[in-house]
């Protein structure tokens, strides 16, 4: 189970073992944002040649934006290395944006799409669901608030949701937030996380590696949610063998099976996390 994802500029190949060692769960090089059009050539030469053998983690690339001069450049030099994990999309508008990508492709590769513009979120069910491929979906909310023209958190929370509730709907699982760009507030980063659990994600990339315990921190189950999550799984097996559908549990709750999941994962991430 997944929490933690740092980028690194693909040009950066000083920071790329630095980054495997970091205790991140997934390395992303980053090819598209984070490198000036000067550097590109030479981040991709950098990044291929990282990829050419597997990583005790997970490695991504985040691939030039897919409707940039980039784009193809970046597939032909990373796509078929034997460490690459999968590729990060950014700016998915459409769900022909995913099956073209796929299209070029030789072999299966998780792709993990970003959604950054008011058409993109618009089309998040359907992007989410647009391939076999697909593994996740996210919000890349630097570009999706200046396209909604929003100036804090609380104009992101439909988006945010929008996001949760279409990844549900395609059975991809909890989605991991976006970066929280200011890697020297952590108290805002802590409470940041906190909300977006709440929302429904799980975990967060990161764009420094001194981000990572304290994202780990925020998504980390209490004892307390550890303890009711144990009992409902025990209660409802319970209830499996006396044939009931439903329970109530010694605090009041109602539990049926609808819960099983969410308790399941609870117990999985604790375990995980130590």
């Amino acid at each position: 189970m997944r929490l933690t994802w740092l980028y690194v500029p693909g040009d950066r190949p000083d920071r790329f073992v630095k980054a495997v060692d970091s205790g991140a769960d997934v390395v992303i090089l980053d090819l598209e944002d984070a490198v000036a059009p000067s550097r590109k050539e030479y981040a991709r030469r950098a990044v291929a040649e990282f990829l050419t053998q597997p990583h005790p983690v997970p490695v991504t690339v985040r691939v030039g934006e897919l409707a940039g001069p980039e784009l193809l450049a970046d597939l032909e030099a990373v796509a078929r290395a034997p460490g690459l994990s999968g590729l990060r999309l950014p700016k998915v508008q459409a769900p022909g944006d995913v099956v073209e990508v796929a299209r070029r492709l030789d072999t299966p590769t998780e792709l993990y799409c970003l959604l950054e513009s008011a058409v993109g979120v618009e089309s998040a069910y359907q992007i989410a669901r647009a391939h076999p491929w697909v593994t996740g979906i996210g919000l890349g909310e630097a570009d999706l608030r200046a396209d909604l023209n929003v100036t804090d958190d609380a104009g992101l929370a439909w988006a945010r949701s929008r996001i949760v509730v279409a990844s549900a709907a395609a059975e991809l699982g909890p989605p991991a937030m976006s970066v929280y760009p200011n890697v020297a507030d952590e108290a805002g980063l802590a409470e940041s996380c906190r909300l977006g659990r709440r929302l429904g994600f799980l975990g967060r990339a990161a764009l420094h590696p001194r981000q990572l315990p304290v994202i780990v921190e925020a998504f980390r189950p209490s004892p307390a949610e550890v303890e009711r999550a144990t009992e409902l799984l025990a209660a409802l097996e319970e209830a499996e063998l006396r044939q009931s559908g439903t329970v109530v549990l010694p605090d009041g709750r109602f539990a049926d099976r609808a819960m099983v999941a969410a308790a399941r994962r609870t117990v999985a991430l604790a375990a995980r996390l130590g």
